[in-house]
């Protein structure tokens, strides 16, 4: 995982504006399923999660949870346990450093 401490600046559709913070809070909502998906060994349930992220971030404007979705969802495919909390990690350090402009 990176050490970055920085923050993300990420310049979504201004259209979208009003559907951003929904976004990010469901995604900040998918953190608990996630990390006790991980603890019960549902790869089924990280597949699936890891999936929706990689489908959807990018829709949106945030291309870095489009990548921590396909992290997650390989980690899950593999069954591979540290992947997929690194994907986890990354995702909380992304969701606490991204700042939304919109112009």
């Amino acid at each position: 995982m990176s050490a970055e401490t920085g923050p993300i600046v990420v310049h979504p559709d201004p259209d979208l504006e009003d559907i951003i913070p929904g976004y990010l809070d469901n995604r900040r909502n998918e953190l608990p399923a996630l990390k006790t998906a991980l603890a019960d060994n549902d790869f089924e349930t990280l597949k699936i999660l890891g999936h929706r992220m990689k489908g959807s971030g990018a829709g949106y404007g945030f291309d870095g949870i489009t990548d921590i979705g396909f992290i997650i969802e390989m980690g899950a495919r593999d069954e591979n346990s540290e992947a997929i909390a690194s994907g986890i990690e990354q995702l909380l350090s992304y969701l606490e450093r991204v700042e939304v402009v919109y112009e």
